[in-house]
């Protein structure tokens, strides 16, 4: 699974206070999985933040980059245990979408037909070079999440001192 390992120091700074304060984090680590799933469909729904590079050939008429399909934005699951939150996908593509990369060549060969047809030539296969595919980082956090994050342990923390007196 491809999950979520960077975030801000303030945000690093509060999850250890607060792995140093309970036992059990679990209810927050679930409030906070959630903010960082709410985050990462944001993510898709404007495209990136910031803005994720163009297709090319120029996008599909009415597509949405990396939602060809909609399965990779689909796949994102989030979790939790007593002491860390995720969110993640399975798909094995995910992470040349968000960390860029070069595709390996390979050969494209026909799946329903007996051969492809482009730019007025018929083939039975292609050897294609490969794809240079930029960074789109779907798996990000903005700023505001970053706050709605440290708001939840705060609150959190403050509850539990509370209880605790």
């Amino acid at each position: 699974m491809f999950v979520i390992r960077e975030t801000s120091h303030l945000v690093v700074q509060a999850l250890d206070r607060l792995n140093r304060s309970i036992d059990d984090a679990a209810p927050v680590m679930g409030v906070i999985a959630g903010i960082m799933h709410d985050e990462v469909e944001e993510n898709f729904a404007q495209e990136g933040r910031p803005k994720w590079l163009g297709l090319k050939p120029p996008g599909r008429p009415g597509g949405k980059i990396l939602q060809r399909s909609g399965q990779l934005a689909a796949s994102i699951e989030p979790g939790y245990d007593s002491k860390s939150a995720w969110v993640g996908t399975n798909k094995v593509y995910a992470r040349i979408q968000q960390l860029g990369g070069r595709t390996s060549p390979h050969r494209i060969v026909p799946r329903n037909k007996k051969a492809l047809a482009f730019g007025g030539r018929v083939v039975k296969a292609v050897n294609h070079p490969g794809s240079n595919i930029p960074a789109r980082p779907f798996l990000m956090i903005s700023p505001a999440g970053e706050q709605k994050i440290l708001s939840a342990v705060s609150s959190y923390l403050s509850k539990v001192a509370g209880e605790s007196s």
